[in-house]
Protein backbone atom coordinates (compact mmCIF):
# COMPACT_ATOMS: atom_id res chain seq x y z
CA UNK A 1 0.00 0.00 0.00
CA UNK A 2 1.70 2.98 -1.41
CA UNK A 3 1.14 6.52 0.48
CA UNK A 4 -1.29 7.86 -1.79
CA UNK A 5 -3.68 5.40 -1.33
CA UNK A 6 -3.55 5.84 2.55
CA UNK A 7 -4.21 9.47 1.86
CA UNK A 8 -7.13 8.42 -0.24
CA UNK A 9 -8.18 6.34 2.32
CA UNK A 10 -7.77 9.23 4.43
CA UNK A 11 -9.74 11.38 2.63
CA UNK A 12 -12.32 9.12 1.90
CA UNK A 13 -13.22 8.48 5.61
CA UNK A 14 -13.24 12.21 6.49
CA UNK A 15 -15.84 12.40 3.32
CA UNK A 16 -17.81 9.88 4.95
CA UNK A 17 -17.85 11.51 8.16
CA UNK A 18 -18.36 14.94 7.39
CA UNK A 19 -21.69 13.85 4.84
CA UNK A 20 -23.02 11.66 7.59
CA UNK A 21 -22.61 14.28 10.24
CA UNK A 22 -23.92 17.08 7.92
CA UNK A 23 -21.00 19.39 9.66
CA UNK A 24 -20.52 21.42 6.67
CA UNK A 25 -23.26 21.82 3.64
CA UNK A 26 -22.88 19.77 1.12
CA UNK A 27 -21.26 22.09 -1.30
CA UNK A 28 -19.08 23.37 1.12
CA UNK A 29 -17.73 18.97 1.85
CA UNK A 30 -17.76 19.07 -1.89
CA UNK A 31 -15.20 22.37 -2.85
CA UNK A 32 -12.93 20.82 0.33
CA UNK A 33 -12.77 17.47 -1.15
CA UNK A 34 -11.72 18.90 -4.66
CA UNK A 35 -9.14 21.49 -3.26
CA UNK A 36 -7.74 18.75 -0.65
CA UNK A 37 -6.71 16.35 -3.50
CA UNK A 38 -5.56 19.10 -5.27
CA UNK A 39 -3.23 20.44 -2.12
CA UNK A 40 -1.44 16.64 -1.80
CA UNK A 41 -0.86 16.32 -5.21
CA UNK A 42 -3.10 13.07 -6.10
CA UNK A 43 -4.34 15.24 -9.01
CA UNK A 44 -2.70 17.51 -11.63
CA UNK A 45 -4.25 21.32 -11.00
CA UNK A 46 -5.92 20.61 -14.44
CA UNK A 47 -8.01 17.49 -12.87
CA UNK A 48 -8.94 19.39 -9.36
CA UNK A 49 -11.26 21.27 -11.71
CA UNK A 50 -12.07 18.71 -14.29
CA UNK A 51 -15.22 18.04 -12.66
CA UNK A 52 -16.94 21.60 -13.95
CA UNK A 53 -16.79 20.56 -17.49
CA UNK A 54 -17.62 16.94 -16.83
CA UNK A 55 -20.24 15.30 -18.61
CA UNK A 56 -22.17 14.73 -15.46
CA UNK A 57 -22.15 18.34 -14.52
CA UNK A 58 -22.74 19.91 -17.60
CA UNK A 59 -25.47 17.14 -17.94
CA UNK A 60 -27.39 18.87 -14.88
CA UNK A 61 -26.62 22.29 -16.17
CA UNK A 62 -28.90 21.30 -18.93
CA UNK A 63 -31.32 19.95 -17.75
CA UNK A 64 -31.95 22.40 -15.04
CA UNK A 65 -32.31 25.49 -18.13
CA UNK A 66 -34.37 22.66 -19.75
CA UNK A 67 -37.11 21.98 -17.03
CA UNK A 68 -37.46 26.03 -16.23
CA UNK A 69 -37.84 26.61 -20.13
CA UNK A 70 -40.84 23.38 -19.74
CA UNK A 71 -41.89 24.92 -16.38
CA UNK A 72 -42.37 28.77 -18.18
CA UNK A 73 -44.77 27.75 -20.87
CA UNK A 74 -47.45 26.44 -18.85
CA UNK A 75 -46.99 22.67 -20.55
CA UNK A 76 -46.49 20.49 -16.96
CA UNK A 77 -49.02 22.70 -15.21
CA UNK A 78 -51.82 20.24 -17.62
CA UNK A 79 -49.37 17.52 -17.12
CA UNK A 80 -49.83 17.61 -13.46
CA UNK A 81 -53.95 18.26 -13.67
CA UNK A 82 -54.21 14.91 -15.44
CA UNK A 83 -51.84 13.13 -13.11
CA UNK A 84 -54.19 14.17 -10.08
CA UNK A 85 -56.90 13.05 -12.11
CA UNK A 86 -56.08 9.90 -13.11
CA UNK A 87 -54.24 9.00 -9.31
CA UNK A 88 -56.34 11.83 -7.05
CA UNK A 89 -55.22 13.70 -4.46
CA UNK A 90 -53.62 11.03 -2.39
CA UNK A 91 -50.16 10.79 -1.38
CA UNK A 92 -49.76 6.77 -1.85
CA UNK A 93 -51.25 6.86 -5.34
CA UNK A 94 -49.69 9.48 -6.73
CA UNK A 95 -46.15 7.91 -5.52
CA UNK A 96 -47.65 4.64 -7.21
CA UNK A 97 -48.60 6.62 -10.82
CA UNK A 98 -45.82 8.92 -10.44
CA UNK A 99 -42.99 7.01 -10.06
CA UNK A 100 -44.32 3.92 -12.77
CA UNK A 101 -44.45 6.56 -15.20
CA UNK A 102 -40.92 8.10 -14.55
CA UNK A 103 -39.48 4.65 -14.66
CA UNK A 104 -40.28 3.15 -17.63
CA UNK A 105 -39.87 6.77 -19.38
CA UNK A 106 -36.34 5.86 -18.00
CA UNK A 107 -35.57 2.77 -19.96
CA UNK A 108 -35.13 5.16 -23.17
CA UNK A 109 -33.82 7.98 -21.60
CA UNK A 110 -31.36 9.13 -19.45
CA UNK A 111 -32.50 9.09 -15.83
CA UNK A 112 -31.52 12.53 -15.43
CA UNK A 113 -33.38 13.80 -18.30
CA UNK A 114 -36.85 12.29 -17.52
CA UNK A 115 -36.49 13.79 -13.68
CA UNK A 116 -35.93 16.93 -15.23
CA UNK A 117 -38.60 16.73 -17.44
CA UNK A 118 -41.29 15.69 -14.44
CA UNK A 119 -39.64 17.92 -11.38
CA UNK A 120 -41.74 20.90 -12.60
CA UNK A 121 -45.29 18.73 -12.01
CA UNK A 122 -44.34 17.62 -9.30
CA UNK A 123 -44.03 20.98 -7.74
CA UNK A 124 -47.03 21.99 -8.90
CA UNK A 125 -48.81 18.57 -7.92
CA UNK A 126 -47.36 19.01 -4.41
CA UNK A 127 -48.87 23.00 -4.44
CA UNK A 128 -52.18 21.78 -5.82
CA UNK A 129 -52.55 19.00 -3.30
CA UNK A 130 -50.97 20.49 -0.16
CA UNK A 131 -48.71 17.14 -0.19
CA UNK A 132 -45.21 18.38 0.62
CA UNK A 133 -43.26 18.26 -2.46
CA UNK A 134 -40.57 16.41 -0.27
CA UNK A 135 -42.91 13.24 -0.06
CA UNK A 136 -43.38 13.19 -3.95
CA UNK A 137 -39.73 14.22 -5.25
CA UNK A 138 -37.34 11.69 -3.89
CA UNK A 139 -39.72 8.60 -4.70
CA UNK A 140 -39.94 10.04 -8.56
CA UNK A 141 -35.73 10.42 -8.14
CA UNK A 142 -35.53 7.40 -7.05
CA UNK A 143 -37.71 5.70 -9.62
CA UNK A 144 -35.78 7.17 -12.72
CA UNK A 145 -32.80 5.65 -11.05
CA UNK A 146 -34.28 2.37 -11.28
CA UNK A 147 -36.22 2.48 -14.28
CA UNK A 148 -32.47 2.82 -16.00
CA UNK A 149 -32.05 -0.71 -15.08
CA UNK A 150 -35.08 -1.71 -17.78
CA UNK A 151 -32.92 -1.92 -20.84
CA UNK A 152 -29.45 -1.55 -21.84
CA UNK A 153 -29.56 1.96 -23.11
CA UNK A 154 -31.20 3.05 -19.86
CA UNK A 155 -28.38 4.42 -17.98
CA UNK A 156 -24.74 5.20 -19.24
CA UNK A 157 -23.12 2.02 -17.02
CA UNK A 158 -25.19 -0.23 -18.90
CA UNK A 159 -24.65 1.87 -22.37
CA UNK A 160 -20.90 1.47 -21.56
CA UNK A 161 -21.64 -2.21 -20.69
CA UNK A 162 -21.11 -4.31 -23.80
CA UNK A 163 -18.34 -1.94 -25.39
CA UNK A 164 -16.41 -3.80 -22.25
CA UNK A 165 -17.74 -7.34 -22.85
CA UNK A 166 -16.56 -7.37 -26.37
CA UNK A 167 -13.27 -5.91 -25.07
CA UNK A 168 -13.24 -9.37 -22.97
CA UNK A 169 -14.46 -11.42 -26.04
CA UNK A 170 -17.83 -11.78 -24.55
CA UNK A 171 -21.20 -12.01 -26.34
CA UNK A 172 -22.78 -8.51 -25.96
CA UNK A 173 -26.40 -8.14 -23.77
CA UNK A 174 -29.35 -7.85 -26.18
CA UNK A 175 -31.39 -4.49 -25.43
CA UNK A 176 -33.78 -5.97 -23.00
CA UNK A 177 -31.57 -8.35 -21.71
CA UNK A 178 -31.47 -6.79 -18.27
CA UNK A 179 -35.47 -6.26 -18.32
CA UNK A 180 -36.45 -9.08 -15.90
CA UNK A 181 -33.76 -7.25 -13.59
CA UNK A 182 -34.70 -3.76 -14.47
CA UNK A 183 -38.73 -4.79 -13.76
CA UNK A 184 -38.29 -6.12 -10.44
CA UNK A 185 -36.19 -3.74 -9.07
CA UNK A 186 -38.46 -0.93 -10.40
CA UNK A 187 -41.51 -2.53 -8.85
CA UNK A 188 -39.06 -2.61 -5.59
CA UNK A 189 -38.78 0.55 -5.50
CA UNK A 190 -42.23 1.49 -6.39
CA UNK A 191 -43.78 -0.15 -3.75
CA UNK A 192 -41.03 0.42 -0.91
CA UNK A 193 -42.50 4.13 -1.05
CA UNK A 194 -45.98 3.10 -1.24
CA UNK A 195 -45.93 0.30 1.96
CA UNK A 196 -43.03 2.38 3.81
CA UNK A 197 -43.26 5.78 2.74
CA UNK A 198 -44.46 7.72 5.50
CA UNK A 199 -41.78 6.25 7.82
CA UNK A 200 -38.76 7.00 5.69
CA UNK A 201 -39.91 10.06 3.36
CA UNK A 202 -39.44 13.21 5.26
CA UNK A 203 -42.06 15.97 5.63
CA UNK A 204 -40.76 19.29 5.00
CA UNK A 205 -41.15 21.85 2.41
CA UNK A 206 -38.04 23.96 2.82
CA UNK A 207 -37.48 23.96 -0.94
CA UNK A 208 -41.13 24.77 -1.67
CA UNK A 209 -40.77 28.92 -0.40
CA UNK A 210 -43.14 30.57 -2.60
CA UNK A 211 -46.13 28.02 -0.99
CA UNK A 212 -44.75 28.86 2.16
CA UNK A 213 -44.88 32.65 1.23
CA UNK A 214 -48.36 32.86 -0.25
CA UNK A 215 -49.28 30.51 2.97
CA UNK A 216 -48.00 32.50 5.54
CA UNK A 217 -48.80 35.59 4.17
CA UNK A 218 -52.38 34.55 4.05
CA UNK A 219 -52.11 33.55 7.41
CA UNK A 220 -50.46 36.70 9.21
CA UNK A 221 -52.54 39.03 7.50
CA UNK A 222 -56.01 37.02 8.09
CA UNK A 223 -56.75 36.94 4.43
CA UNK A 224 -60.07 35.25 2.81
CA UNK A 225 -58.61 32.83 0.60
CA UNK A 226 -61.85 31.30 -0.90
CA UNK A 227 -62.42 32.45 -4.42
CA UNK A 228 -65.82 32.49 -6.26
CA UNK A 229 -66.49 32.43 -9.48
CA UNK A 230 -70.70 33.33 -11.07
CA UNK A 231 -71.94 33.92 -14.45
CA UNK A 232 -73.95 37.36 -14.91
CA UNK A 233 -77.44 36.59 -16.70
CA UNK A 234 -79.60 38.64 -18.70
CA UNK A 235 -81.85 39.58 -15.75
CA UNK A 236 -79.10 40.29 -13.30
CA UNK A 237 -79.71 43.96 -11.85
CA UNK A 238 -75.38 43.69 -12.44
CA UNK A 239 -75.97 44.37 -16.28
CA UNK A 240 -74.96 48.07 -17.24
CA UNK A 241 -73.85 49.09 -13.85
CA UNK A 242 -70.16 49.99 -12.92
CA UNK A 243 -68.21 48.59 -10.24
CA UNK A 244 -68.47 52.07 -8.33
CA UNK A 245 -71.87 51.44 -8.24
CA UNK A 246 -72.38 49.20 -6.64
CA UNK A 247 -69.72 49.17 -3.84
CA UNK A 248 -69.18 45.71 -3.44
CA UNK A 249 -66.55 45.98 -0.16
CA UNK A 250 -68.44 48.54 0.94
CA UNK A 251 -71.68 46.83 1.16
CA UNK A 252 -70.69 43.19 0.87
CA UNK A 253 -66.94 43.20 2.77
CA UNK A 254 -66.16 41.23 -0.90
CA UNK A 255 -63.06 41.42 -3.24
CA UNK A 256 -64.04 41.76 -7.47
CA UNK A 257 -60.51 40.11 -8.48
CA UNK A 258 -61.31 39.56 -12.05
CA UNK A 259 -63.81 39.54 -14.86
CA UNK A 260 -63.83 36.38 -17.27
CA UNK A 261 -65.26 37.65 -20.76
CA UNK A 262 -64.92 35.47 -24.06
CA UNK A 263 -62.03 34.28 -22.75
CA UNK A 264 -60.45 37.26 -21.75
CA UNK A 265 -59.23 37.70 -18.03
CA UNK A 266 -59.77 41.33 -16.52
CA UNK A 267 -57.82 41.55 -13.39
CA UNK A 268 -58.29 43.76 -10.86
CA UNK A 269 -61.49 46.18 -12.99
CA UNK A 270 -61.01 49.70 -12.90
CA UNK A 271 -64.33 51.29 -10.62
CA UNK A 272 -65.60 52.44 -14.44
CA UNK A 273 -65.71 48.76 -15.54
CA UNK A 274 -69.55 48.16 -16.89
CA UNK A 275 -70.49 44.79 -15.94
CA UNK A 276 -72.58 42.76 -19.26
CA UNK A 277 -74.72 39.92 -19.57
CA UNK A 278 -72.22 36.54 -19.70
CA UNK A 279 -69.09 37.65 -17.78
CA UNK A 280 -67.90 35.28 -15.60
CA UNK A 281 -66.75 37.39 -11.87
CA UNK A 282 -64.53 36.36 -9.34
CA UNK A 283 -65.09 36.79 -6.32
CA UNK A 284 -62.80 36.66 -2.60
CA UNK A 285 -64.13 36.96 0.14
CA UNK A 286 -66.32 34.74 2.68
CA UNK A 287 -68.96 32.32 1.53
CA UNK A 288 -71.95 34.08 3.40
CA UNK A 289 -70.69 37.17 2.13
CA UNK A 290 -70.32 35.83 -1.12
CA UNK A 291 -73.61 34.12 -1.31
CA UNK A 292 -75.62 36.88 -0.41
CA UNK A 293 -74.16 39.22 -3.51
CA UNK A 294 -74.94 36.23 -5.94
CA UNK A 295 -78.80 36.23 -4.82
CA UNK A 296 -79.04 40.26 -5.03
CA UNK A 297 -77.60 39.97 -8.28
CA UNK A 298 -79.01 36.75 -9.48
CA UNK A 299 -75.67 35.50 -10.33
CA UNK A 300 -75.28 32.40 -11.29
CA UNK A 301 -72.43 29.81 -10.00
CA UNK A 302 -70.03 28.69 -12.65
CA UNK A 303 -69.86 24.55 -12.71
CA UNK A 304 -65.87 23.95 -12.81
CA UNK A 305 -65.30 26.47 -9.78
CA UNK A 306 -61.74 24.46 -9.17
CA UNK A 307 -60.65 24.74 -12.92
CA UNK A 308 -61.41 28.86 -12.56
CA UNK A 309 -60.23 29.13 -9.47
CA UNK A 310 -56.63 27.39 -10.80
CA UNK A 311 -56.87 29.91 -13.73
CA UNK A 312 -57.02 33.26 -11.80
CA UNK A 313 -55.37 31.94 -9.09
CA UNK A 314 -53.14 29.32 -8.77
CA UNK A 315 -51.51 29.81 -11.97
CA UNK A 316 -51.45 32.76 -13.02
CA UNK A 317 -51.55 34.99 -9.84
CA UNK A 318 -51.65 35.70 -5.98
CA UNK A 319 -50.89 38.12 -3.26
CA UNK A 320 -47.60 40.35 -2.52
CA UNK A 321 -47.22 42.81 0.17
CA UNK A 322 -46.11 46.12 -0.82
CA UNK A 323 -44.99 49.47 1.05
CA UNK A 324 -45.72 52.97 -0.50
CA UNK A 325 -41.46 54.14 -0.53
CA UNK A 326 -40.05 57.29 1.13
CA UNK A 327 -39.51 59.31 -2.17
CA UNK A 328 -43.02 58.00 -4.02
CA UNK A 329 -44.56 60.47 -5.55
CA UNK A 330 -48.18 59.30 -4.93
CA UNK A 331 -47.01 60.54 -1.12
CA UNK A 332 -50.70 62.64 -0.46
CA UNK A 333 -52.54 61.34 -3.00
CA UNK A 334 -55.10 58.70 -2.74
CA UNK A 335 -55.38 55.66 -4.39
CA UNK A 336 -58.87 56.60 -5.88
CA UNK A 337 -56.50 59.98 -7.47
CA UNK A 338 -53.89 57.65 -9.02
CA UNK A 339 -56.14 54.94 -10.53
CA UNK A 340 -54.51 52.24 -8.30
CA UNK A 341 -56.70 49.67 -10.27
CA UNK A 342 -56.70 50.81 -13.47
CA UNK A 343 -52.64 51.88 -13.57
CA UNK A 344 -51.47 49.22 -11.67
CA UNK A 345 -53.44 46.02 -12.21
CA UNK A 346 -53.95 44.77 -8.96
CA UNK A 347 -57.12 45.03 -6.34
CA UNK A 348 -55.80 45.97 -2.89
CA UNK A 349 -57.41 43.43 -0.23
CA UNK A 350 -55.69 45.24 3.21
CA UNK A 351 -55.03 48.63 3.70
CA UNK A 352 -52.03 49.30 6.72
CA UNK A 353 -51.22 52.70 7.96
CA UNK A 354 -50.43 54.03 11.57
CA UNK A 355 -53.76 54.20 11.58
CA UNK A 356 -54.45 50.49 11.86
CA UNK A 357 -55.75 48.18 9.64
CA UNK A 358 -58.35 48.65 6.56
CA UNK A 359 -60.29 46.37 4.64
CA UNK A 360 -62.34 48.70 3.20
CA UNK A 361 -63.18 51.92 2.51
CA UNK A 362 -59.24 53.17 2.60
CA UNK A 363 -59.72 54.48 -1.31
CA UNK A 364 -59.94 58.41 -0.33
CA UNK A 365 -57.43 58.31 2.00
CA UNK A 366 -53.92 60.25 1.00
CA UNK A 367 -50.86 57.58 1.38
CA UNK A 368 -47.82 58.48 3.74
CA UNK A 369 -44.50 56.41 3.62
CA UNK A 370 -44.55 53.09 4.56
CA UNK A 371 -48.29 53.37 4.16
CA UNK A 372 -48.68 48.88 3.28
CA UNK A 373 -50.79 47.06 1.00
CA UNK A 374 -51.71 43.16 0.21
CA UNK A 375 -52.66 43.09 -3.28
CA UNK A 376 -54.18 40.51 -5.22
CA UNK A 377 -53.18 40.39 -8.87
CA UNK A 378 -51.26 38.33 -11.99
CA UNK A 379 -47.55 37.81 -10.91
CA UNK A 380 -46.39 40.19 -13.89
CA UNK A 381 -48.24 43.08 -12.67
CA UNK A 382 -46.54 42.17 -9.40
CA UNK A 383 -43.18 42.12 -10.70
CA UNK A 384 -43.61 45.37 -12.32
CA UNK A 385 -43.89 47.14 -9.25
CA UNK A 386 -40.13 46.00 -8.23
CA UNK A 387 -39.60 48.35 -10.98
CA UNK A 388 -41.09 51.52 -10.58
CA UNK A 389 -39.89 53.69 -7.68
CA UNK A 390 -43.38 54.53 -5.89
CA UNK A 391 -43.73 50.81 -4.13
CA UNK A 392 -41.61 48.75 -2.63
CA UNK A 393 -42.31 45.15 -3.22
CA UNK A 394 -41.48 42.85 0.07
CA UNK A 395 -42.97 39.37 -1.14
CA UNK A 396 -41.24 37.58 -3.63
CA UNK A 397 -42.09 36.85 -7.14
CA UNK A 398 -42.93 32.97 -7.44
CA UNK A 399 -44.17 32.91 -10.55
CA UNK A 400 -43.31 34.55 -13.47
CA UNK A 401 -46.02 35.30 -16.75
CA UNK A 402 -46.61 31.79 -18.48
CA UNK A 403 -45.29 31.57 -22.13
CA UNK A 404 -47.89 29.64 -23.33
CA UNK A 405 -47.62 30.20 -27.01
CA UNK A 406 -43.42 28.46 -26.22
CA UNK A 407 -45.25 25.33 -25.07
CA UNK A 408 -44.69 23.06 -28.18
CA UNK A 409 -41.21 25.12 -28.98
CA UNK A 410 -40.27 24.23 -25.41
CA UNK A 411 -41.23 20.55 -25.86
CA UNK A 412 -39.79 20.23 -29.10
CA UNK A 413 -36.33 21.48 -27.69
CA UNK A 414 -36.47 19.03 -24.83
CA UNK A 415 -37.06 16.23 -27.42
CA UNK A 416 -34.43 17.26 -29.39
CA UNK A 417 -31.85 17.29 -26.63
CA UNK A 418 -32.87 14.19 -25.80
CA UNK A 419 -32.96 12.32 -29.46
CA UNK A 420 -29.20 13.60 -29.91
CA UNK A 421 -28.00 11.00 -27.00
CA UNK A 422 -29.24 8.83 -29.48
CA UNK A 423 -27.31 9.47 -32.03
CA UNK A 424 -24.23 8.42 -30.06
CA UNK A 425 -23.46 12.09 -28.85
CA UNK A 426 -22.50 12.16 -25.33
CA UNK A 427 -25.63 13.24 -23.65
CA UNK A 428 -23.92 16.92 -21.93
CA UNK A 429 -23.81 18.37 -25.72
CA UNK A 430 -27.11 16.86 -26.42
CA UNK A 431 -29.12 18.27 -23.73
CA UNK A 432 -26.67 21.69 -23.82
CA UNK A 433 -27.43 21.55 -27.36
CA UNK A 434 -31.54 21.31 -26.37
CA UNK A 435 -31.18 24.64 -23.62
CA UNK A 436 -29.37 26.60 -26.57
CA UNK A 437 -32.30 26.27 -28.78
CA UNK A 438 -34.36 27.30 -25.99
CA UNK A 439 -32.38 30.50 -25.86
CA UNK A 440 -32.06 31.04 -29.31
CA UNK A 441 -35.77 30.52 -29.59
CA UNK A 442 -37.03 32.74 -27.10
CA UNK A 443 -38.29 30.35 -24.54
CA UNK A 444 -36.63 31.76 -22.00
CA UNK A 445 -33.45 34.72 -21.81
CA UNK A 446 -30.09 33.67 -21.12
CA UNK A 447 -30.65 35.72 -17.62
CA UNK A 448 -32.84 33.24 -16.62
CA UNK A 449 -31.20 30.55 -17.71
CA UNK A 450 -28.45 31.31 -15.73
CA UNK A 451 -30.59 31.91 -12.52
CA UNK A 452 -32.25 28.70 -13.34
CA UNK A 453 -29.32 26.68 -12.25
CA UNK A 454 -28.80 25.53 -8.74
CA UNK A 455 -25.57 26.30 -8.31
CA UNK A 456 -25.04 24.58 -4.54
CA UNK A 457 -26.18 21.13 -6.77
CA UNK A 458 -23.41 21.87 -9.84
CA UNK A 459 -20.49 22.53 -6.77
CA UNK A 460 -21.82 19.21 -5.18
CA UNK A 461 -21.43 17.16 -7.89
CA UNK A 462 -18.02 18.95 -9.63
CA UNK A 463 -16.47 18.74 -6.32
CA UNK A 464 -16.77 14.84 -5.71
CA UNK A 465 -15.29 14.10 -9.37
CA UNK A 466 -11.83 15.15 -8.50
CA UNK A 467 -11.91 11.93 -5.50
CA UNK A 468 -12.77 9.56 -8.22
CA UNK A 469 -9.96 10.30 -10.45
CA UNK A 470 -7.81 10.20 -7.48
CA UNK A 471 -9.13 6.97 -6.31
CA UNK A 472 -8.75 5.72 -10.06
CA UNK A 473 -4.82 7.78 -10.69
CA UNK A 474 -3.37 6.70 -7.01
CA UNK A 475 -4.66 2.78 -7.51
CA UNK A 476 -6.54 3.25 -4.55
CA UNK A 477 -10.14 1.60 -6.28
CA UNK A 478 -7.92 -1.24 -7.90
CA UNK A 479 -6.24 -1.61 -4.66
CA UNK A 480 -9.61 -2.03 -2.73
CA UNK A 481 -11.11 -4.34 -5.58
CA UNK A 482 -8.19 -6.77 -6.27
CA UNK A 483 -7.53 -7.43 -2.19
CA UNK A 484 -11.41 -8.63 -2.02
CA UNK A 485 -11.48 -10.55 -4.63
CA UNK A 486 -8.31 -11.55 -3.95
CA UNK A 487 -9.53 -13.18 0.05
CA UNK A 488 -12.99 -13.75 -0.84
CA UNK A 489 -12.47 -15.38 -4.66
CA UNK A 490 -12.50 -18.68 -3.57
CA UNK A 491 -15.76 -18.61 -1.41
CA UNK A 492 -19.24 -19.25 -1.95
CA UNK A 493 -20.92 -17.63 -5.34
CA UNK A 494 -23.59 -16.09 -4.04
CA UNK A 495 -20.93 -14.38 -1.50
CA UNK A 496 -19.07 -13.52 -3.89
CA UNK A 497 -21.93 -11.40 -6.25
CA UNK A 498 -22.60 -9.94 -2.70
CA UNK A 499 -18.82 -8.35 -2.70
CA UNK A 500 -19.36 -7.40 -6.11
CA UNK A 501 -22.46 -5.40 -6.14
CA UNK A 502 -21.43 -3.72 -2.69
CA UNK A 503 -17.92 -2.98 -3.78
CA UNK A 504 -19.72 -1.41 -7.09
CA UNK A 505 -22.14 0.40 -4.93
CA UNK A 506 -19.58 1.91 -2.96
CA UNK A 507 -16.96 2.92 -5.91
CA UNK A 508 -20.69 4.80 -7.56
CA UNK A 509 -21.33 6.76 -4.71
CA UNK A 510 -18.00 8.41 -4.70
CA UNK A 511 -17.04 7.95 -8.37
CA UNK A 512 -18.70 8.31 -11.12
CA UNK A 513 -20.82 5.17 -11.80
CA UNK A 514 -19.21 4.70 -15.57
CA UNK A 515 -15.43 4.88 -13.97
CA UNK A 516 -16.66 2.16 -11.67
CA UNK A 517 -17.88 0.49 -14.51
CA UNK A 518 -14.64 0.61 -16.36
CA UNK A 519 -12.57 -0.02 -13.56
CA UNK A 520 -14.56 -3.46 -12.19
CA UNK A 521 -15.69 -4.95 -15.66
CA UNK A 522 -12.50 -6.33 -16.54
CA UNK A 523 -11.85 -7.56 -12.79
CA UNK A 524 -15.17 -9.58 -12.25
CA UNK A 525 -14.51 -10.85 -16.09
CA UNK A 526 -11.35 -12.34 -15.04
CA UNK A 527 -12.37 -13.48 -11.37
CA UNK A 528 -15.75 -15.13 -13.17
CA UNK A 529 -13.29 -17.45 -15.89
CA UNK A 530 -10.96 -18.15 -13.33
CA UNK A 531 -13.38 -19.41 -10.94
CA UNK A 532 -16.26 -20.75 -13.16
CA UNK A 533 -18.90 -18.34 -13.03
CA UNK A 534 -20.49 -16.61 -15.71
CA UNK A 535 -18.27 -13.70 -16.43
CA UNK A 536 -21.44 -12.38 -18.41
CA UNK A 537 -23.57 -12.59 -15.08
CA UNK A 538 -21.16 -11.02 -12.81
CA UNK A 539 -20.28 -7.80 -15.68
CA UNK A 540 -24.17 -7.41 -15.78
CA UNK A 541 -24.14 -7.03 -11.92
CA UNK A 542 -21.82 -4.64 -11.97
CA UNK A 543 -23.13 -2.48 -14.46
CA UNK A 544 -26.67 -2.73 -12.85
CA UNK A 545 -25.15 -1.82 -9.01
CA UNK A 546 -24.01 1.23 -10.50
CA UNK A 547 -27.37 2.82 -10.57
CA UNK A 548 -27.18 1.55 -6.82
CA UNK A 549 -26.75 5.33 -5.81
CA UNK A 550 -29.31 6.02 -3.35
CA UNK A 551 -27.53 6.39 0.30
CA UNK A 552 -25.74 9.97 -0.48
CA UNK A 553 -26.94 12.50 -3.00
CA UNK A 554 -23.85 12.13 -4.77
CA UNK A 555 -25.71 10.74 -7.62
CA UNK A 556 -26.47 13.45 -10.37
CA UNK A 557 -30.25 12.90 -10.08
CA UNK A 558 -30.30 12.63 -6.68
CA UNK A 559 -27.92 15.93 -6.73
CA UNK A 560 -30.66 17.73 -8.86
CA UNK A 561 -33.50 17.21 -6.98
CA UNK A 562 -31.93 17.97 -3.44
CA UNK A 563 -32.86 21.18 -3.31
CA UNK A 564 -36.18 21.46 -4.71
CA UNK A 565 -36.67 18.57 -2.47
CA UNK A 566 -35.37 20.50 0.58
CA UNK A 567 -33.28 17.62 1.40
CA UNK A 568 -30.56 17.00 3.90
CA UNK A 569 -28.10 13.89 3.69
CA UNK A 570 -30.18 12.25 6.69
CA UNK A 571 -32.86 12.12 4.37
CA UNK A 572 -30.93 10.25 2.05
CA UNK A 573 -29.23 7.96 4.55
CA UNK A 574 -32.43 7.38 6.26
CA UNK A 575 -34.63 6.41 3.15
CA UNK A 576 -31.98 5.20 0.58
CA UNK A 577 -29.73 3.02 2.88
CA UNK A 578 -32.71 0.61 3.31
CA UNK A 579 -33.68 0.97 -0.65
CA UNK A 580 -29.94 0.18 -1.22
CA UNK A 581 -30.06 -3.06 0.61
CA UNK A 582 -33.37 -3.86 -1.24
CA UNK A 583 -31.55 -3.15 -4.58
CA UNK A 584 -28.36 -5.59 -3.14
CA UNK A 585 -30.57 -8.60 -2.63
CA UNK A 586 -32.64 -8.40 -5.83
CA UNK A 587 -29.81 -7.95 -8.04
CA UNK A 588 -28.13 -10.08 -6.64
CA UNK A 589 -30.56 -12.53 -6.08
CA UNK A 590 -31.79 -12.30 -9.51
CA UNK A 591 -28.06 -12.42 -11.19
CA UNK A 592 -27.85 -15.72 -9.10
CA UNK A 593 -30.72 -17.25 -10.84
CA UNK A 594 -30.28 -16.44 -14.15
CA UNK A 595 -26.42 -17.09 -14.10
CA UNK A 596 -24.92 -19.44 -11.56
Amino acid sequence: MTPEIILVFIILILTVVLFATEALRVDVIAILVMLTVGWFGLVTPLETFSGFASNAVVSVMSVMILGYGIDRTGVMIKFARKIVLIAGPGETRLIGVISSVVGLLSAFMQNIGSAALFLPAIIRISKKTKIPRSRLIMPMGFSAILGGTLSMVGSSPLILLNDLMLQGNLEPFGIFSVTPIGVVLLATGILYFIFLGKRVLPVNNSGAEGEETQESLIEIRNLPKEMYHYKIPRNSPLVGKTRDEIAMKSNYSIHLLAIISGGDVLYAPWRYTVFSEGQIVSLLGKKDDVIKFADDFFLVPEKNQQRLTEIIGEENAGFAEIIVHPHSAQINKTLREISFRKNYGLEIILFLSSEGEKRKDFFDIPLSQGDTFVVYGPWNKIEKIKKGSDFLLITPVEEKELKKSKGLTAVLCFAGGIFLTFTGMPISIGLLSGALAMILLGVIKIDEAYTAIDWKTIFLLAGLIPLGIAMDKTGTAAFIAENLIHYFGDTNPILILFIIAILTTFFSTFMSNVAATVLLVPLVIILGSSIGIDPRGLALLVGVCASNSFILPTHQVNAFLMTPGGYHNSDYLKAGGLMTILFLLVAVGLIYILFV
